[in-house]
């Protein structure tokens, strides 16, 4: 029996609203075939042309502490600069929100903002997807344009969708992005190919209080302007 809109749109809604960046995992194992459905149900996310750009490389158990290893050397002897993901200086609206993210994030992780060392304690945690049972890297064509970029986060969306409503939960991370260098040699990464971010994917830790975080949300009246309604 075909859902009615109501129910559709019920069904939706609670996955969108119930979608949150988890932290904490439990040690519970994803089966590969529930991995490759929620991947490939994604792929039906929209791109320009049909173009499909995406890549997605999924990792488990030793695949993920391989990874892990290599990432959190570089992280570790300090090779790399801080990434930057943002423009220096972020327009003030932006950064206001940013600002009030860190203060609820470490809060609910008790670390003290003043915590340097906690704190890179626990950037480094996402190297190794923080406990998640699977671990997704994207990738996409470096010759790619904007557009190509913005099809790749549809599809990020998708499949974030995809998992929660099989009881899952995810994490995207844009913390593996400037690992690039060593993320290719490890997972064998076409030539010509850029990571644009990893995703942690497992079943929360409902006892982790940084699960418990939930994030405002601005009003639709303060991003949306109407016209000719």
């Amino acid at each position: 029996m075909t859902p009615s809109v109501a129910e559709s749109a019920a069904c939706l809604d609670g996955l969108l609203r119930s979608r949150c960046s988890v932290r904490a995992f439990r040690d519970e194992a994803v089966p590969r075939e529930t991995v490759l459905e929620i991947l490939r149900v994604a792929g039906r996310a929209p791109s320009n042309s049909n173009t499909q750009p995406w890549r997605v490389h999924a990792l488990a158990g030793e695949a993920i502490r391989e990874l892990e290893a290599a990432i959190t050397a570089v992280f570790d002897s300090g090779q790399l600069p801080p990434p930057h993901h943002f423009p220096a200086p972020l327009p003030d609206e932006y950064g206001a929100r940013q600002a009030d993210f860190a203060a609820r994030y470490y809060q609910a992780l008790g670390i003290d903002r003043t915590d340097a060392a906690a704190r890179t304690r626990q950037t480094r945690r996402n190297f190794g997807f923080f406990g998640a049972p699977v671990g997704l890297i994207f990738s996409i064509d470096a010759c790619l344009k904007p557009h190509s970029w913005l099809d790749l986060g549809l599809y990020l969306q998708s499949v974030m969708l995809a998992a929660r409503s099989r009881g899952l939960d995810t994490c995207p991370q844009v913390s593996f992005a400037p690992y690039h260098a060593v993320i290719a040699p490890v997972l064998g990464l076409p030539e010509g190919q850029v990571t644009v971010c990893g995703m942690s994917l497992g079943y929360r830790d409902e006892r982790a209080p940084v699960n418990g975080l939930q994030m405002p949300r601005r009003d639709v009246s303060e991003f949306v302007r109407t016209m000719g309604f």
